[in-house]
């Protein structure tokens, strides 16, 4: 009976193992799903309405690394909102992206404080940079498309 267990508890050891091992490979697996949220930007000075899209949010570490690395392509009306705990310098990068995008940053109050236009390329480590609590990445040229800038705002649904 010892045997039958030992082995039992070595089959189960090497089921967790592969798991772990393609779970570093492929972190999306680890996803479940994503709640989404809408996200509309407002002009900054007469808060008119600029833009809406239709966010997933990435509000845990694993969805953050991941964010829309798994994601084949982008509508124009789609978004990813990654949530970060606090305002704070964040670095994003184009990691086994396979389309390009607008990274805009937003401080805690709703106000854009950066907008980088990012392509996949072949070095994709590429750090795009800014501060605020909330980066929304969007579809490339959405920001310039709808006419959101640095000073404009960001509504949030979910807060």
């Amino acid at each position: 009976m010892n045997r039958r267990l030992v082995g039992v508890a070595a089959g189960l050891a090497l089921l967790a193992l592969g798991a772990i091992v393609a779970a570093a490979a492929n972190p999306a697996l680890l996803i479940t799903g994503y709640e989404t949220t809408t996200v509309e930007a407002v002009d900054g000075e007469t808060g008119e309405s600029l833009a809406t899209v239709e966010a997933r949010v990435a509000d845990g570490l694993i969805k953050r690394y991941v964010g829309l690395s798994a994601t084949e392509e982008l509508a124009e009306g789609e978004g990813m909102l990654f949530v970060h705990g606090e305002s704070d310098d964040h670095a994003y990068v184009m990691r086994e992206m396979a389309f390009a995008l607008d990274i805009v940053f937003v401080a805690p109050n709703g106000t854009v404080t950066e907008i980088h236009e990012a392509e996949p390329e072949s070095a994709p480590y590429t750090r795009y940079r800014g501060t605020g609590r909330y980066v929304l990445e969007v579809p490339r040229g959405w920001s310039e498309r709808h006419g959101v800038e640095p000073g404009d705002r960001i509504r949030i649904d979910r807060e």
